[in-house]
């Protein structure tokens, strides 16, 4: 192989390594949901930034349980694995709370960013 060629192979194959990363947290927790419940996390779009997804099933943890802190919410993580175990406590930014997209899950859903940051959180309740 030449440099060029080189270059272009260490390239690609970096690109794989990180995508083939991204959904680390995916612990097979939603993978027995119904479709509609799969369709409702892929159409969540994050409220501080509309053209963004709230992420994926991957990064969504239930929260059923949250209390109020001054003038923002705390989500407290109900189904804990990986990074977040049962009882973490997540500070939701005011941004950050999904008041538009219904919730079929019944369940509060604390969606956690790389950064271990709240990205959305949508409070318990029906649809």
């Amino acid at each position: 192989m030449n440099r060029t060629n080189t270059a272009r192979f260490v390239a690609l194959t970096a690109t794989f390594l990180i995508l083939g990363s991204a959904h680390a947290r995916d612990n097979g927790q939603w993978a027995a949901k119904p479709g509609n419940i799969r369709a409702w996390f892929e159409s969540l779009m994050q409220p501080n930034n509309p053209t963004a997804s709230c992420c994926g099933e991957a990064d969504a943890f239930e929260a059923d349980a949250f209390e109020v802190e001054g003038d923002h919410y705390i989500a407290i993580i109900t189904d804990g694995h990986g990074d977040f175990p049962t009882g973490s406590r997540m500070a939701v930014p005011n941004d950050r709370i999904k008041w538009d997209s219904g919730n079929p899950t019944g369940h509060g859903i604390v969606f956690i960013g790389s950064d271990a940051n709240v990205v959305c959180y949508v409070m318990p309740g029906g649809a």
